[in-house]
């Protein structure tokens, strides 16, 4: 169950999706919002994203990416 204190990562969040999705968390008050750009994290390299996803550990993943 996702609560307040959940960590949630959204992929895509400069898109128009994700951006929406991005303010409504942040109006319905969760704390713990990951991001990263392109540049950052390349959700096509699954070794990369394993590797990320093991040290932030997020109880939740919106993919809003296209």
């Amino acid at each position: 169950m996702i609560n307040k204190n959940s960590k949630i990562f959204v992929a895509g969040h400069n898109g128009l999706i994700g951006s929406s999705i991005i303010r409504k968390l942040e109006n319905l008050n969760y704390k713990k919002i990951y991001v990263k750009s392109k540049r950052e994290l390349d959700l096509r390299n699954q070794k990369e994203v394993y590797k990320y996803f093991l040290k932030v550990k997020p109880d939740a993943v919106i993919l809003a990416a296209a």
